[in-house]
């Protein structure tokens, strides 16, 4: 009889990346530039303060890194005002998700998400072989009071991504804390906050608040977006001292590589890009939505770094069509919505060729 995995693994449907852009030219045999707007990376690159401390810390590379990686945690407390205990650092904020599930999911537990939650969710929860229950969105957002209704005696966790990856759309204060405070005791919230910098609306939640309340919260963010440290896999989670104490356990060690360390204790200092990288990822998103707005094409409203636009026929069509010309895209069947694509907002240079490029498509 062969080898035969758990059983949980036979439904676990592994995330499908956006293509990197060594693969595409691989396969279709592009020799040009390739532009790729699939991912939601940061379109100026990686702040110059943290190529320059990573260059200076490559002589070290025979070291292991800080396990505890305990400079960082101390200026993530003090750029956030939580203690150093409140934080977690992992391999991408992805990995404290999983983490989160392989520390407090048994098997028959319920993981509640949004059927348009980033993939990442799902996948947790079925690795640990957990009941996965998805609530259909209204009006393209996160539908907390369906959410809060199908919750049950075995509900264990409840992942929001806010805002939401791939719509674009965030919850306002008012509405996630009033979901907080319903949520009942025995039940974790890891609430998705990874493109939470580029949210300029004051009514954003001050999440945090709930952790300093001692509520059974879990947050997430990231260095890959707007830090633009994405290959270097670094994010972290915050919550209450127990939880984070709790979910250490699981971690393995030396999981946070001594360069991402680096990289990113600098990158948390260079205001100079994050500013840039709002600049110009708002005169982007402006640019783009106006020109979906003269083409005719629905998109949804966005505070995030990405739009998604719903197409004429089937999104992988258009992805495919964009793709043997140059640019690389993000079709969403795979999140329940064939018929939309996801657009990372570029430089000024890359939207208007994306525009260009997809007004010759649709004329054909």
């Amino acid at each position: 009889m062969p080898l035969q995995p758990r059983k949980a693994i036979g439904e676990v449907h592994p995330y499908i990346p956006g293509k990197p852009i060594e693969e595409v030219k691989r396969e279709l045999g592009i020799t040009e530039e390739i532009v790729k707007l699939a991912s939601n990376e940061n379109p100026i690159g990686t702040s110059q303060m943290a190529i320059e401390a990573m260059q200076k810390e490559i002589p070290r590379m025979y070291l292991y890194p800080d396990n505890e990686c305990f400079y960082l945690k101390k200026k993530l407390a003090e750029h956030l005002g939580v203690l150093p205990s409140n934080i977690m650092v992992c391999n991408g904020s992805v990995e404290a998700m999983l983490l989160a599930t392989l520390t407090y999911l048994n098997p028959k537990d319920v993981f509640i998400a949004g059927e348009q939650s980033f993939a990442m969710a799902k996948i947790s929860a079925k690795l640990m072989g957990g009941s996965f229950k998805a609530v259909p969105e209204t009006n393209y957002k996160h539908d907390l009071d369906a959410i809060r209704n199908t919750i049950d005696k075995q509900t264990k966790i409840i992942y929001v991504d806010n805002p939401c990856n791939p719509l674009g759309t965030k919850l306002c204060r008012k509405e996630i804390a009033e979901f907080v405070n319903s949520i009942p005791d025995g039940i974790l919230i890891i609430m998705d906050e990874a493109y939470y910098e580029f949210v300029k609306d004051d009514d954003f939640p001050h999440s945090i608040d709930f952790i300093k309340q001692g509520k059974n919260i879990l947050i997430l963010r990231t260095f890959s977006k707007i830090y633009g440290l994405a290959g270097l896999r670094i994010g972290y989670g915050i919550s209450t001292e127990n939880i984070i104490a709790t979910i250490n356990k699981t971690r393995l060690p030396f999981s946070v590589n001594r360069v991402a360390q680096i990289a990113a204790l600098a990158a948390l200092e260079d205001n100079e890009h994050i500013r840039k990288t709002l600049e110009v990822n708002e005169e982007g998103k402006n640019y783009l939505m106006a020109e979906f707005d003269k083409m005719g094409i629905f998109h949804i409203p966005t505070c995030t770094n990405f739009i998604s636009i719903k197409t004429t026929s089937q999104g992988q069509e258009l992805f495919s069509a964009l793709q043997k010309k140059g640019i690389i895209i993000r079709p969403l069947a795979n999140y329940g919505i064939p018929d939309f694509v996801r657009i990372t907002i570029g430089t000024m240079e890359q939207n208007k060729h994306f525009i260009e490029t997809l007004k010759q498509i649709l004329q054909k």
